[in-house]
């Protein structure tokens, strides 16, 4: 069964490398697209005036292997 991850935060530039803190949240897992899309949204609206902010959403699936979406 897949699951959907928000993964993000304050990032040191905008090429999204490293973050501030050291590693990315992982927020979730949800069950569907769209509550993670909602919870996204969620966190990209509250940092939309941070250029150093920034969240995804990831899949995850068990059965298959991962893959990057960057």
């Amino acid at each position: 069964m897949q699951q959907f991850w928000v993964v993000g935060g304050e990032y040191l530039d905008t090429r999204f490398h490293s973050t501030v803190h050291g590693q990315e949240k992982w927020i979730g897992p949800f069950e569907d697209y769209e509550e993670a899309k909602r919870e996204w949204a969620r966190h990209a609206w509250n940092t939309v005036d941070d250029a150093h902010t920034r969240y995804r959403i990831e899949r995850f699936d068990p059965e298959e292997p991962p893959r990057c979406t960057d």
